[in-house]
């Protein structure tokens, strides 16, 4: 009897733990749409405007979106999840933070795809996007005044003042603006856009890192290896350096509960890792434009390990 309780109770107690200090990691929102609490999530997709790219991606074409179809019938599509990635991509070095957002909340529809417990997060980061898009927000002035009383510095006696709402227009105007007015601290804790942005960044080069596990080929033995494993490893690369011992030993139960293979190549819109792998290629390189930028203006401005 005890070796059972000892099987079924250290999974329960470490996903009741993972869900207890999921305000340290960032994917993830609550899977909508399921028919079956342990199936994966494929909802219905409801068709929206897409964007238009305008920015240039190191490597790519303008023909390379043509390899993306819509699949119908499930929520994540990879063509908009791409188009959203690139049309973020403003001038110079820039990156737009309304599409930065946009990518974010397509990268949900994604991570709830592959089951609740892998979904287990997504509301943390669906807050942190929330946070960003009140903030760079012009057009509701209480929507306005609820985030900048948060976000206020004082002003030699002057009373609280608050940022402008187009200074978070886009990343370079989010970390200047809020550096100008004090907003951020390098010491403590502080709930800024910048802090917000450091945490979706680390997340976003988790999710690459997975990517391009996923387009490896088959080890010595012909057999590819389980997503698993490769969602394990990108996450000890990427995010376990920034998480306390508990929170990762209990991320490892959660990533043992991923889908197989099979699960991914559908939300691709594919049926064989052949198929698959040109649209993960492509779509990982929209991904690292993004996140080249990002590094390079977070670590300009020596905000690569915020509080």
């Amino acid at each position: 009897m005890r070796p059972l309780l000892r099987v079924y109770l250290l999974p329960a107690a470490m996903l009741a733990l993972l869900l207890f200090m999921s305000s340290y990691w960032l994917p993830q929102g609550s899977p909508q749409g399921c028919d079956s609490l342990w199936r994966p999530c494929l909802s219905v997709y409801q068709p929206t405007s897409k964007p238009e790219p305008h920015g240039g991606i190191n490597g790519l074409h303008g023909d390379d979106i043509t390899i993306m179809e819509e699949c119908p019938g499930q929520d994540f599509q990879v063509s908009r999840l791409f188009l959203h990635l690139t049309s973020a991509l403003g001038p110079g070095s820039d990156v737009l933070l309304d599409e930065y957002l946009s990518s974010w909340e397509e990268l949900i529809k994604f991570m709830n795809s592959l089951g609740p417990l892998v979904s287990f997060f997504s509301h943390k980061v669906q807050e942190k996007i929330t946070l960003l898009r009140e903030l760079s927000s012009s057009s509701s002035s209480s929507s306005h005044d609820s985030v900048t009383s948060q976000h206020a510095v004082g002003g030699g006696g002057g009373g609280p003042r608050p940022l402008a709402p187009e200074a978070y227009r886009s990343v370079l105007s989010l970390l200047d603006a809020e550096l100008r007015a004090g907003v951020v601290n390098f010491q403590h804790h502080t709930p800024s856009g910048s802090r917000t942005l450091l945490r979706l960044h680390r997340s976003l080069l988790w999710l690459r890192l997975l990517l391009e596990k996923l387009c490896e080929g088959p080890d010595a033995q012909g057999q590819l290896r389980p997503p698993g494993e490769l969602c394990r490893e990108a996450y000890r690369e990427a995010l376990a350096p920034h998480h306390p011992w508990l929170l990762r030993q209990a991320a490892e139960v959660a990533f043992g509960a991923m889908p197989a293979r099979g699960v991914f190549l559908e939300l691709v819109c594919v049926t064989s890792q052949e198929e698959a792998t040109p649209v993960m290629r492509t779509l990982i390189a929209a991904i690292n434009e993004v996140y080249r930028r990002t590094q390079g203006a977070l670590e300009d401005r020596g905000m690569l390990e915020l509080p």
